[in-house]
C-alpha cells in the first residue's frame, strides 16, 4: 500500500488527507496544533455557550465546493444555514447596498444598476454547474466549457475601481466595493474584480450561508470522514524539518510556503526555493468578537437581517482604506467586516446575548490596537452599539499568527493575491503544487484556487500527487527523509 504524510489539518490538508485516503493511500495527518480545521474553528470565549469563528465564518465558496460535495458531510453533522439577507454594504444616509440570495431580487434593489447586475451575474449563475469547477480550480487549466467560462471572466482581470465606474448609484458601487475589498489589494489594481465575481457569483448560487454549530463544524465533519477511511490524525505534532517526517512515498505541505522552505532546506532544487523566499504577504487582518445584548442596532434596516455586513462607507473611502492599507499606513476608517451569523444559525447565542464576528484591514504585522476603530465604524452605522457589548476578545495580527502559523502577520489570505501570485500560486510555473522533489507538493491557500474553506487547493494536490504516483511505490517517486 502506498503511504502519504500531510502536514497541515486546515480545509486543505483534510481535503488533501481525504482524498488520498478515497484512493487506497495510507494517509497520516500531522497538525501542530491541539485540534484540526486551521481556519476553520470555533470557540466559546467571551460568555458560555456563545459560539464564535475564529477566522473563516460565511462560506458560499464552501457550499459550493465540488470536493466537498462529493463527500455526505451531512452525516458527520454538517448542516448549512442561511440568513433571511446575505449582505448589506451600509452607507452614512441610511441607505445601502443589498446583496440577496437571488440575481433578481438583488438587481430590484439597485434601481438603474439592476440592468448590470443582471449582466454580469444572471447568466453565470444560471450554469453554475459547468463553470463552477473551473472557478475553483487553477486559472491556466483549460476549461471544460471554456465559452461559457469566457462570458464569466471577461471582467476578472480588469481592476475593481473601473468596473465600479460602470454602476451609477452610490449603493450599487458600495456593494460592489465591499465585496471586491476581500481581495485585500488596491482596487486600482489588475485582476482585483476577479475574487469579487467569484464571491457574487458563487453568493448567489449557493447563498452566503454558514455551518450549524460554528466553522468548526466543517473541520469536525471533514475529520470524521477521513478517520472513516481509515486516516490516522495527530495533533499537537509540528513539523520543523525533514528529520521530524515518517518516511512516505507522498508528503502534503498544507503550509505556507516560507515554512515549506524551511523544513525542506537544500533538498529543494535552487529555481524552487528562490521562488518559495520571494513569497509576498498580504495585508493583515485585526479581529475582534463582541458579545452583543440584543444584537446590532444598525440605522439600515436591512443590516439587521443580514448574516455579513461590511463596513467602508462609498466605493471612494474602500478604495482609499485599502490603497494605504497596502502601503503600510492605518487608516482611521478601516473597512471592517462584521458576521452575524446567529441571524442564520440561533443555536450561537445565548438567550437575548448575540455573538458578533468582526474584522478590520490593517497593514501586515500591525502592532497597535484596531479594537478602538472596529467599534467606531460599527458605531458609525449602529448608533448605540457601544453600550449593547458586553463583552469583547481580541486577536491582533500577531496572535491571528500564533493560532495559525501561515497567517504571517496576519495575513489570513495566505499570501498576496496580486495578479502573479493570482493566477501561478507560489511561484511561476504550470504545476502550482509541485515542489521539485519527488514525492512532495504544496496544498495550502498560497496555490489556487486560493481562500476559502473550499479544499480544493488541497483536493487539486492531491489529484496530482496520485497521478504522478507509480503503483509499486517506486523509489524514484519516494519521498525518503
Amino acid at each position: 500500500m502506498s503511504t502519504a504524510t500531510v502536514v497541515g489539518a486546515g480545509p486543505n490538508g483534510l481535503a488533501a488527507a481525504i482524498t488520498l485516503a478515497r484512493e487506497g493511500v495510507d494517509v497520516t495527518l500531522l497538525e501542530a496544533a491541539g485540534t484540526v480545521g486551521g481556519g476553520t474553528r470555533s470557540f466559546e470565549g467571551i460568555v458560555p455557550g456563545l459560539i464564535h469563528d475564529h477566522c473563516a465564518a460565511m462560506h458560499p465558496m464552501a457550499v459550493g465546493s465540488p470536493f466537498l460535495n462529493s463527500l455526505d458531510l451531512e452525516r458527520h453533522g454538517l448542516h448549512w444555514r442561511a440568513a433571511e439577507i446575505d449582505c448589506v454594504q451600509p452607507l452614512d444616509d441610511g441607505t445601502g447596498g443589498v446583496l440577496r440570495r437571488s440575481v433578481a431580487d438583488t438587481a430590484a434593489g439597485l434601481g438603474v444598476d439592476g440592468r448590470l447586475w443582471r449582466t454580469l451575474f444572471a447568466s453565470s449563475v444560471d450554469h453554475i454547474d459547468a463553470i463552477g469547477p473551473a472557478i475553483l480550480s487553477p486559472l491556466l487549466r483549460v476549461p471544460e466549457h471554456p465559452i461559457r467560462l469566457a462570458r464569466f471572466g471577461v471582467a476578472a482581470p480588469l481592476p475593481a475601481a473601473v468596473l465600479a465606474r460602470a454602476f451609477r448609484t452610490p449603493q450599487a458601487r458600495a456593494l460592489w466595493g465591499g465585496i471586491a475589498a476581500h481581495t485585500f489589494r488596491p482596487l486600482h489594481e489588475p485582476m482585483t474584480s476577479a475574487i469579487g465575481l467569484g464571491l457574487l457569483t458563487a453568493g448567489h448560487a449557493f447563498g452566503w450561508q454558514v455551518a450549524e454549530g460554528g466553522s468548526g463544524a466543517i473541520a469536525a465533519a471533514l475529520l470524521a470522514e477521513l478517520e472513516d477511511l481509515g486516516g490516522t490524525v495527530e495533533t499537537g505534532f509540528r513539523v520543523a524539518s525533514l528529520a521530524d517526517l515518517p518516511p512516505s512515498d507522498l508528503v502534503l505541505f498544507d503550509l505556507d510556503p516560507q515554512q515549506v522552505a524551511a523544513i525542506l532546506g537544500d533538498r529543494l532544487p535552487a529555481r524552487v526555493r528562490r521562488g518559495l523566499d520571494r513569497f509576498r504577504r498580504g495585508p493583515g487582518a485585526f479581529k475582534v468578537d463582541f458579545a452583543v445584548q440584543g444584537g446590532v442596532p444598525w440605522t439600515n434596516p436591512d443590516a439587521r437581517r443580514s448574516s455579513t455586513v461590511h463596513l467602508g462607507g462609498e466605493f471612494a473611502e474602500i478604495a482609499a482604506t485599502e490603497k494605504a492599507i497596502a502601503a503600510g499606513r492605518m487608516p482611521e476608517r478601516p473597512f471592517v467586516l462584521v458576521g452575524q451569523q446567529y441571524l442564520a444559525d440561533p443555536s450561537r447565542s445565548v438567550g437575548d446575548v448575540h455573538p458578533v464576528w468582526s474584522y478590520a484591514h490593517v497593514p501586515n504585522g500591525y502592532t497597535g490596537d484596531a479594537t478602538e476603530a472596529i467599534i467606531a465604524q460599527i458605531e458609525r452605522f449602529a448608533p448605540g452599539f457601544r453600550d449593547r457589548i458586553v463583552g469583547t476578545a481580541v486577536c491582533s495580527t500577531t496572535e491571528m499568527s500564533r493560532y495559525n502559523a501561515n497567517f504571517v502577520g496576519g495575513d489570513i489570505n495566505t499570501g498576496s493575491k496580486d495578479p502573479l501570485q493570482l493566477v501561478f500560486g507560489p511561484r511561476i510555473t504550470l504545476q502550482p503544487y509541485d515542489l521539485g522533489v519527488p514525492g512532495m507538493y504544496i496544498c495550502s491557500a498560497a496555490t489556487p484556487p486560493g481562500p476559502a474553506a473550499h479544499g480544493m487547493c488541497g483536493y487539486h494536490a492531491a489529484t496530482r500527487a496520485l497521478a504522478r504516483l507509480q503503483p509499486t511505490g517506486d523509489p524514484a517517486v519516494r519521498a525518503r527523509t
